[in-house]
């Protein structure tokens, strides 16, 4: 399915959500990446729903349940200033757990990967940077997710590193094994808390948008910390005002995110946001428009 196809096909279930999608085409078409990377991952999203019995139109349904519901957390939050979830037991009962509600909030977030422009910016500015710290013989992903992240690390990295997967959701895990493919990588299906590395500290660590999702931040960043080589390099993303059902912790700006970073004795290498919407970071953060922070953090010095 190419990409104007399927925001066509978006918009016929949601006028106004495809609107928004044909501007950030717009503006995405004019990377020279984009179109390439979006037909490399829909020949293999393809696949993987067949083998699922779903079609493409399945996967619209479930992007856009995403979207009312995502719609359905913003009105609360304008209206209380406050993420409605605060405990990951609830949460984790409701969603991560609950296999039917998982498996259509992860196709909704594939799509988004390549349907959002702030999502995609994330995805590249991944995807170009991390060459900068090779090579790595180690790597773990925490949250896994949807698998994006994980197969573009491989792609860079290449074949002479031990690669590891963690996520809390075995929905999520199913995903990622079916877009890697790779007898190469070890998933775990757990807590990232009760993860111990027995082997060795890794040395790149990604976390792609986990922050928000825990009680306390601060506990998973030293966490993470205790993970990785004195000389290792952990990427991660987190969402500023960004209401979902399953995030608990509310970062109202960057600077709390780096804040939360120098806390836990990390330093920023390398950082980037990304506002969703067509505005200045300073707007957004006033507006309560969500934000997406990315940085490659190292332990700092003392």
């Amino acid at each position: 399915m190419k990409i104007e196809h399927l925001i066509e096909s978006i918009s016929a279930k949601n006028a106004i959500h495809g609107k928004k999608l044909q501007k950030n085409f717009a503006s995405l078409s004019e990377d020279e990446n984009y179109v390439k990377d979006y037909n490399a991952f829909i020949s293999k999203y393809k696949v993987i729903l067949e083998k699922k019995n779903l079609t493409f139109n399945d996967s619209i349904n479930y992007y856009l349940k995403m979207i009312g519901d995502f719609n359905d957390e913003m009105l609360d939050f304008i209206r209380t200033n406050k993420y409605r979830n605060t405990s990951f037991d609830e949460v984790n009962q409701a969603m991560y757990n609950n296999p039917d509600v998982m498996v259509s909030h992860m196709h909704g977030l594939l799509l988004s990967q390549f349907l959002w422009k702030h999502h995609y910016a994330v995805y590249q500015y991944f995807k170009t940077t991390i060459q900068q710290y090779l090579p790595v013989k180690s790597y773990l992903e925490i949250g896994a997710g949807h698998g994006l992240y994980l197969e573009a690390a491989m792609e860079k990295i290449g074949e002479n590193c031990t690669f590891e997967a963690l996520d809390i959701s075995e929905s999520s895990l199913e995903l990622t094994k079916s877009l890697i493919k790779s007898e190469k990588v070890v998933y775990h299906l757990k807590n990232v808390f009760d993860y111990t590395d027995e082997d060795e500290k890794k040395d790149f660590i990604t976390m792609g948008e986990v922050l928000e999702h825990v009680e306390d931040p601060l506990s998973l960043l030293n966490k993470i910390k205790s993970l990785i080589k004195p000389d290792g390099t952990i990427f991660i993303t987190t969402p500023t005002n960004a209401p979902s059902m399953d995030h608990i912790y509310l970062f109202n700006n960057i600077q709390e995110i780096r804040d939360l970073i120098h806390q836990a004795g990390l330093e920023i290498v390398d950082e980037r946001y990304f506002v969703s919407e067509d505005i200045e970071l300073e707007k957004a953060e006033k507006r309560k428009v969500a934000t997406m922070y990315a940085s490659f953090l190292k332990i700092k010095n003392i």
